[in-house]
């Protein structure tokens, strides 16, 4: 079973529905025991990265515990952004730590937020685009990005007048800038590669 984190930012309800339409089950929970007993987690988000941070309160220990132990995890949007070390959105505010990179704003001169539809050139050796082609449109809604600087760390990039990273993945953590659940196929692809990525660690 897959579980949704639930802490009451943005768009988690759509996450588990998204879920359901590719035939796995998804389970919406603050539990920790459910935490604990998933084969895999999803952090989703859609607010200011100190909020969001706040919010999750005492679960960010346990997250990064259960993901230090091998637990595939899948970050989206601001659930994306707080993989990382640190965001100076609104002042600065400490993240998970599992991925090391600052979130910063947009550059200035470009289209902010960024919203809509944007191509990200996929590579090969990236696990959660397996299968997917080297190119694909998903849907984006955000001002802040992730300037990532582990050396471990796997990054699909999108153009936005530079080349911003778009998702990431180390090991078992997966993270992506753009939203899965609202981008289509495409998008409903990610999340059922990301399911098969659980039930193989599972089974391990």
């Amino acid at each position: 079973m897959i579980v949704v984190i639930d802490y009451n930012i943005g768009n988690v309800k759509s996450v588990c529905n998204a879920f359901r339409r590719i035939g796995c089950p998804a389970k919406l929970s603050c539990n920790p025991e459910d935490i604990k007993g998933a084969a895999g987690l999803v952090l989703p988000g859609v607010a200011a990265f100190g909020y969001a941070v706040s919010a999750l309160g005492s679960l960010a220990d346990l997250i990064k515990k259960v993901a230090c132990a091998s637990k595939p995890l899948l970050g989206i949007c601001v659930g994306y952004q707080m993989l990382f070390d640190q965001s100076d959105e609104y002042g600065r505010h400490n993240g998970l730590g599992l991925i090391h990179g600052e979130v910063v704003a947009l550059p200035a001169g470009r289209r902010i937020p960024h919203m809509g539809w944007n191509s990200v050139k996929l590579p090969e050796d990236m696990d959660l685009f397996e299968e997917s082609g080297k190119q694909k449109h998903f849907y984006f809604a955000h001002s802040y990005y992730a300037n990532i600087t582990d050396s471990q760390a796997r990054i699909a990039y999108t153009d936005y007048g530079f080349d911003m990273p778009a998702a990431v993945e180390k090991q078992n953590i997966y993270g992506t800038q753009f939203h899965p659940e609202k981008s289509g196929k495409n998008g409903l692809k990610v999340l059922k590669r990301f399911a098969e990525i659980c039930q193989g660690a599972e089974r391990c």
